[in-house]
């Protein structure tokens, strides 16, 4: 998968941009604050239909206008296929082959990315949400099948919890109404999890040997997903929802109680393991990058088997959070593997001869300037 070209409008700094890209590597160069960043997401927004930095969309459209504009063209082993996103007061209309989509779910998917950035090490260190964020985002690119479980499960729990808090107020009595979505969560829910865990044992068998090639074989990785529900090898997403079901059951009185659903996969956490010890309690800065980089490969090939497309990858600012050994490590795994779209303020911390003909896009005040390799700086 290639990502052709793009045509932006209003879309953060940038007013009216074209930009043709190289098949393999483009750098996108320039001092912080002037679109660098930007130029990026507006490629993670066209793939996804949202931003990876903000919740709200009215962020993304230039503060003069009303709407903005994301257009590409991408080629995939079928052909060449265009892409439209337009993000205004009334919503996201999305476009593939300039036949408009009646759900954004049957439009993602069509443009695959990885993002990795230096915030990435939080989904190693930081909290849960960012872990099951992250399952959701790359999981739901990789299957329309677990982006739709994962749409109705969020949409029926929102439901759930107002309806917790009505029977925790005493607004509503209807219990039978609360059993209803309760088998409805179950069965979303068990879809999800039952998915997590086929995805999750794929990418662990692609991240363990790119772990132990990083560090020379001493090391040992394993994803451990964490779940309120016992899990076997061989379970089925029927045992799942049987489970589910009697669990909602058995602390029914708990939850209206607190007034929340205490169970699901939206309370489930991914572990990572190394040499048997939690990386992100135990684990050096070396080896949380080292199993964040690891991660995000992993993806790469993960979404290869799953899709059949390798994703364009997309690159903010990470290779000065890395030192040269595992700079290296990433920037030979990409040659000629995938499309790449790197950030950075200077070329001079980056091992240029790893970067085979780059296209080089220097970017000012949200105008952007293309050529051909830069020379050393």
């Amino acid at each position: 998968m290639k990502l052709l070209n793009i045509k932006l409008r209003n879309f953060r700094n940038y007013e009216e941009t074209e930009l043709l890209f190289s098949p393999h590597i483009n750098v996108l160069l320039g001092e912080n604050a002037q679109g660098k960043t930007n130029l990026l997401e507006a490629i993670y927004v066209l793939a996804l239909t949202r931003s990876h930095r903000t919740a709200n969309d009215k962020e993304l459209i230039n503060w003069q206008s009303s709407n903005a504009q994301i257009a590409a063209q991408i080629e995939k082993q079928n052909g060449v296929l265009p892409l439209e996103l337009d993000l205004g007061s009334r919503g996201k209309k999305a476009k593939v082959n300039h036949l408009e989509q009646a759900k954004l779910s049957s439009y993602v998917g069509q443009l695959n990315v990885i993002l990795f950035a230096p915030e990435d090490l939080q989904i190693v260190k930081g909290a849960p949400q960012k872990r099951r964020k992250f399952m959701d985002m790359e999981f739901g690119q990789m299957s329309n099948k677990y982006l739709y479980n994962s749409s109705q499960y969020r949409k029926i729990l929102k439901q759930r919890n107002k309806y917790l808090k009505d029977l925790h107020r005493q607004t509503s009595t209807d219990k039978v109404y609360l059993s209803v979505l309760s088998d409805q969560l179950a069965a979303f829910g068990a879809e999800i999890i039952f998915q997590r865990l086929q995805l999750i044992k794929q990418l662990e068998k692609f991240a363990q040997q790119i772990h132990s090639e990083i560090s020379q074989g001493k090391e040992t990785l394993v994803l451990d997903y964490h779940t309120s529900i016992p899990v076997a090898n061989q379970i089925s997403v029927e045992a799942l929802y049987q489970y589910l079901q009697q669990q909602y059951q058995q602390i029914q009185a708990k939850e209206i109680m607190q007034a929340t659903t205490l169970l699901g996969p939206h309370r489930d956490d991914l572990q990572f393991l190394v040499n048997d010890k939690n990386v992100a309690a135990f684990g050096s800065q070396g080896q949380q990058r080292t199993t964040a980089l690891a991660l995000k490969l992993a993806e790469i090939d993960l979404m290869k088997e799953q899709t059949n497309e390798y994703p364009v990858l997309l690159l903010d600012d990470v290779l000065s959070e890395l030192d040269d050994y595992r700079q290296t490590h990433l920037l030979t795994a990409i040659q000629d593997k995938v499309q790449t779209f790197l950030t950075t303020t200077s070329l001079s911390g980056v091992q240029q001869e790893l970067l085979r003909d780059p296209r080089i896009f220097k970017i000012k005040a949200g105008q952007v300037q293309a050529g051909d390799k830069e020379e050393h700086e």
